[in-house]
C-alpha cells in the first residue's frame, strides 16, 4: 500500500493534512483529511458568566468572528427568554450583510478563486492573490481590496470592532445607529453592489467562458449527491439571519424543516477514531459511513447548501442569478462540488442587496434596541456563517453561569463531505500512483470549495508552512518524496 501525504493542506482557515493511499496499481484506495489538534471551546467556556460567551466564542475564529458572535448572542436570547426589538434584529441582520460581503470576497479572491484565475496546473507560487491581480489587473486589487474594508467598516459601526464584535446582548444590541452613520453605510453597500455584479461577470469570463473549466464542474470527480441543509424564511427563500432550518434530500424534495431549538431531534455526531472533528449526519437517516445518495445521512451546507435547501433569493439581482446557475448547471439540485464558488458569488450579491434594503429601512435608526432579559435557562442560536449552518447550544444555572455547551460549526457539519469529495477527486484525478503538483492541487480544490475553516476546531502554528508528498511502494520503502 502506498501512500501520499499533503501536509499542511493550503489555502483555507486552520491546519489539516491530506492522506490519499493507493493500492499496488497505482490506484486510490481511500483518502482522508486528517485534523490532528483538538481545541476544546466546549469545556473551557463551562463556568463563565453567560454574557461572556458571545464574546468568548468570537475568538474561536479570526475569519468567522460575527457569526460565533451573532450564534451566541441568539443562544442567550433564547436562554434569558427575551425577544429583541425589530430595530435590533435589523441591525444585526445588517452587521451580519457587512461580514458576508467580506468573507465571500476573501475567499474568492484570495483562496479559492486563484485556482480559476489563474489555473489549477499554474506554478504555486502564482496561485494566489497576486497571481489573480497579474491575470486581473492592479484596479480589480484595489477594488478587492476597498470592499472588503467595507463590509469590516459595516461590522465596526455596528459592532464596534472590525473583527470581534462586541455589540451582542441578550434581547437586542448595545447602541442605536445614527444617521450619519446609516449614511456611511448606504454609500459602502450601493458600492458592494456592483463589486458583486462585477465579481460575477469575471466569474462568468474567465470560469463559464472556458469549457474545460465547466467540464471540470460537472466531472465525476467533484460530483457528490447529498441531502442539503440551510436557514430559510416563510417564503423558503436564503436568510443568513433567522428562519428555520430546512433539509432536502437528493432530488431536492423537502426532508425536514424545524425550529433550531429542536436540532438534537434531527441532527446526530459520529465520531472517528483519526481526526478531532466529529461527523455530523441526519438522525433519522443514520450514520452509514463516508457514502453519498439517499441511504447515507450526510448533508451539506454553505452556500451551494443553502440554495439547494431553498427555493431562491429573497432579493432581485441575486434571484436572476441564481436561476442562471441552475439553467446552467441542470438543474436543482446541483451535486457539482466546485458550484459552491458561484454560489458563494451569489450570496455576495444578496448580501450587498439585502444590506442597501436594511440600511434604506425607517426604523434601522429606531433607539429602541434592547428588552429586558428573562430569568435564565436553556437556548440555542443559530445563524448561517459563510461556510454553512452554524450552532450554539447553551445550559444556563441559577446564577446565569454556563453548565453545559454544545457548538457545531459550519465545517463541522459538512465534515463527511469534504472526506468523500476529496476520496473522489483523488480517485479520479491519481492514476499509476503518478501525482504532480498540479493534480495535488486538483484534489486540494476539491475541499477548497467549501471554504472550511478548521480554525473553529484547532489553532496550530508549526512555524513553517512545508508540504511534503511521500510515496511507498508495497514493501512500505519510500521511492519519491515531493516538496513544495
Amino acid at each position: 500500500m502506498k501512500e501520499i501525504i499533503i501536509d499542511p493542506i493550503t489555502r483555507l482557515e486552520g491546519h489539516g493534512k491530506i492522506a490519499i493511499f493507493l493500492n499496488d496499481a497505482g490506484e486510490v484506495e481511500n483518502a482522508y483529511l486528517q485534523i490532528p489538534e483538538l481545541r476544546g471551546f466546549e469545556r473551557f467556556c463551562v463556568g463563565r458568566k453567560a454574557e461572556d460567551m458571545p464574546l468568548l466564542t468570537s475568538r474561536i475564529c479570526g475569519v468567522c468572528p460575527v457569526a460565533h458572535h451573532m450564534a451566541g448572542t441568539k443562544a442567550l436570547d433564547a436562554a434569558f427568554n427575551v425577544e429583541p426589538p425589530s430595530a435590533a434584529k435589523k441591525l444585526r441582520e445588517l452587521m451580519y450583510c457587512g461580514y458576508y460581503i467580506y468573507d465571500h470576497t476573501l475567499h474568492f479572491y484570495y483562496l479559492g478563486g486563484p485556482d480559476f484565475v489563474v489555473g489549477p496546473d499554474a506554478p504555486p507560487e502564482k496561485r494566489n492573490i497576486l497571481g489573480v491581480i497579474e491575470k486581473a489587473g492592479l484596479d480589480v486589487a484595489k477594488e478587492v481590496i476597498k470592499h472588503r474594508a467595507y463590509g469590516q467598516r459595516i461590522t465596526e459601526i455596528i459592532g464596534g470592532k472590525a473583527t470581534h464584535p462586541v455589540c451582542g446582548l441578550p434581547g437586542g444590541i448595545s447602541k442605536p445607529l445614527s444617521e450619519e452613520n446609516r449614511q456611511e453605510i448606504e454609500k459602502m453597500a450601493t458600492s458592494a453592489v456592483e463589486f458583486a455584479k462585477f465579481s460575477l461577470k469575471l466569474f462568468h469570463d474567465i470560469v463559464l467562458g472556458n469549457t474545460k473549466y465547466v467540464e471540470l464542474i460537472k466531472s465525476d470527480a467533484y460530483t457528490l449527491r447529498t441531502y442539503y441543509m440551510g436557514l430559510v424564511d416563510q417564503h423558503n427563500k436564503v436568510n443568513f439571519y433567522d428562519g428555520k432550518i430546512r433539509v432536502v434530500d437528493p432530488n431536492g424534495k423537502e426532508f425536514s424543516k424545524f425550529e433550531a431549538k429542536d436540532y438534537l431531534e434531527h441532527i446526530a455526531e459520529h465520531v472517528e477514531p483519526w481526526t478531532y472533528v466529529k461527523q455530523p449526519y441526519l438522525r433519522k437517516v443514520g450514520w452509514k459511513g463516508f457514502v453519498d445518495g439517499p441511504e447515507s445521512g450526510a448533508y451539506r451546507v454553505g452556500p451551494l447548501g443553502r440554495l439547494n435547501a431553498a427555493n431562491g433569493m429573497a432579493t432581485p439581482l441575486a434571484q436572476e442569478e441564481y436561476e442562471f446557475m441552475y439553467k446552467t448547471l441542470g438543474g436543482k439540485p446541483v451535486h457539482s462540488t466546485l458550484a459552491y464558488h458561484w454560489a458563494r458569488l451569489i450570496e455576495l450579491l444578496y448580501a450587498a442587496e439585502r444590506a442597501v434594503e436594511l440600511i434604506k429601512d425607517p426604523e434601522i435608526t429606531s433607539t429602541n434596541v434592547r428588552n429586558k432579559p428573562g430569568k435564565p435557562g436553556e437556548g440555542v442560536g443559530v445563524v448561517e456563517a459563510a461556510r454553512g449552518t452554524l450552532i450554539h447550544h447553551y445550559v444556563l444555572d441559577e446564577n446565569a453561569l454556563i453548565k453545559d455547551v454544545n457548538l457545531i460549526v459550519a465545517t463541522v457539519n459538512n465534515a463527511p463531505s469534504i472526506n468523500m469529495s476529496i476520496r473522489n477527486a483523488a480517485k479520479g484525478l491519481i492514476h499509476g500512483g503518478k501525482a504532480d503538483q498540479g493534480l495535488l492541487n486538483m484534489v486540494e480544490m476539491a475541499f477548497r470549495a467549501y471554504d472550511p475553516c478548521f480554525g473553529c476546531a484547532t489553532h496550530f502554528a508549526v512555524g513553517q508552512l512545508p508540504l511534503t508528498v511521500e510515496i511507498y511502494n508495497s514493501e512500505g520503502k519510500l521511492v519519491r518524496t515531493v516538496q513544495r
